[in-house]
């Protein structure tokens, strides 16, 4: 510290008088100049108590600027990540939530699943004339293609998002390591962790699309063997009225 110096000089000062005022000089114990009594051991007991005081002032001195420390230390920690992510993740989220409302034909809900097979895929639909079983047949069909064509659109916008979520990632990265405080590191891994999230409802939603084409395709399959013998029947039910009738 810069005031050691002083103390020392102050010390040094003291000691030489209560060197000069100690019972072996002849210099008496008070003196007077012009008027004013001069006692060198309250002089002495005076400059000691202000090298204590000003020892007791810089230890104060110390405290404080360690405190301030400790407050920049805090206010680091609680400064926030000026980068952020989100709302080109959500944009990404929300297009490819768009493109699963867009499914063509059966849309993804509940209702309209059951309604379909009602009508186009159970054993009800081969009560029906010849040329309905055709036109189911073929409805069919279209809805095994539309779900083609609807995951093909799914995969390519989740292909498409693997840029924005590798561009989000290296910026986050980046952050974290430049983070000055706790607040901004913790930051940029929630948002790492809301890309993760965003790269898993891409999945989903291209999985969810794939199983909808599986399931429409094993649908018609299934549906199409049902037509199928039920169109044998009719047919061997009509050659053997024939047969009946020429006999």
């Amino acid at each position: 510290m810069t005031n050691q110096p002083c103390l020392r000089r102050v010390l040094a000062s003291a000691a030489l008088i209560c060197a000069f005022s100690s019972p072996l000089t002849v210099v008496p114990a008070q003196a007077q100049f012009g008027g004013i009594v001069y006692d060198p051991s309250n002089y002495a007991q005076n400059v000691l108590t202000a090298a204590r005081t000003l020892e007791q002032i810089n230890n104060q001195i110390r405290m404080l600027q360690n405190q301030a420390n400790a407050l920049i230390n805090q206010a680091r920690n609680l400064e926030g990540l000026p980068l952020t992510v989100l709302e080109p993740l959500q944009a990404q989220i929300r297009q490819t939530q768009q493109l699963l409302n867009e499914a063509q034909r059966i849309a993804y809900d509940v209702r309209s699943v059951e309604a379909a097979f009602d009508a186009q895929y159970r054993t009800a639909a081969l009560a029906a004339s010849q040329q309905a079983m055709i036109e189911g047949a073929e409805s069919r069909w279209q809805n095994s293609v539309a779900g083609f064509e609807d995951a093909l659109k799914v995969q390519a916008g989740a292909v498409g998002n693997i840029e924005g979520s590798r561009n989000a990632v290296s910026n986050l990265v980046s952050a974290s390591q430049s983070a000055t405080g706790a607040l901004q590191a913790a930051q940029a891994g929630n948002q790492l962790l809301a890309v993760q999230a965003g790269q898993l409802a891409d999945l989903i939603a291209t999985l969810a699309a794939m199983g909808r084409v599986q399931s429409l395709e094993a649908a018609e399959h299934a549906a199409t063997r049902a037509q199928a013998r039920e169109q044998l029947r009719r047919f061997l039910a009509s050659r053997s009225a024939s047969a009946s009738v020429s006999e």
